[in-house]
């Protein structure tokens, strides 16, 4: 076991309606709920090199979309002391505007993605509506340019990227969404990314709205919960309550949290 290092940082947040738009078939509880998601990116220090989950979506691509943004995704890395030319692998959990966005500052990185994940975005479907609406034109052709380039690292299933950390392909929310696990001195943390929107979709086997195959959005619950070391260290992709469970990164309250 190894004792990577986890942080999650917030670049921006979405407020409006109830919880109950998050999920495919809403409790009725839910609709008392106010409707609140943050957006982070996720990065692992590890004595192999520094390791970034997910891109987010600059602030062009926020004014565009309406979303409140604090800072690039690649930003809040910096203020976690790490260069995003110095990150060694770019993780990407899917292909929605909020998750790649602010690849480019990257520069030096492999980018891991799903075989399936690219398929799908240069695929037959990809230009149906809801779908399409899901997506930035731009984000899909930078990174075909970074395939073309030789610098995407594609997994069909699962794959250690660097000891200790390991990508696991779950699909439901998009046909290659992967999920991250991590080896840290608490235990293995599952950095759920759109598997689990929200805390509940887990703990309460609640789908989420925006899914492609709902046996694999089920079949995902099961996999975070089995990778996880504890209930504790599954971290959800846009839940604001991580906030709440994970101490502050010292100067950085509200921004910045370490997971491990």
């Amino acid at each position: 076991m190894h004792d990577h290092q986890v942080f999650a940082v917030k670049f921006g947040e979405a407020k409006a309606g109830s919880q109950a738009q998050y999920f495919l078939n809403p409790p009725a509880e839910l609709h008392e709920q106010p409707g609140h998601l943050d957006f982070c990116v996720w990065l692992v220090r590890t004595a192999f090199g520094d390791v970034v989950v997910d891109a987010g979506f600059t602030s062009t691509v926020a004014a565009k979309r309406n979303r409140t943004h604090f800072r690039e995704p690649s930003q809040g890395v910096r203020l976690l002391g790490v260069e995003p030319e110095d990150v060694s692998h770019l993780l990407l959990s899917h292909f929605h505007y909020d998750h790649v966005g602010d690849v480019e500052p990257f520069g030096r990185a492999r980018v891991v993605v799903q075989e399936r994940e690219m398929a799908f975005w240069t695929g037959r479907f990809a230009a149906r509506a809801e779908f399409r609406r899901l997506v930035e034109t731009e984000d899909i052709q930078r990174l075909v340019g970074l395939s073309l380039a030789g610098r995407v690292e594609y997994v069909d299933g699962e794959r250690e990227i660097v000891p200790g950390v390991r990508v696991h392909r779950v699909g439901g929310h998009t046909p290659g969404t992967q999920i991250v696990s991590v080896e840290s001195a608490k235990g293995t943390v599952v950095l759920a990314s759109d598997s689990a929107h929200l805390g509940y979709h887990v703990t309460h086997d609640c789908p989420a709205k925006l899914l492609t195959d709902l046996p694999e959005m089920y079949a995902a619950f099961d996999t975070i919960r089995a990778l996880a070391g504890s209930p504790e260290l599954v971290v959800p992709g846009h839940d604001p309550a991580i906030f709440d469970r994970f101490p502050a990164v010292p100067g950085l309250d509200g921004i910045a949290v370490r997971i491990a």
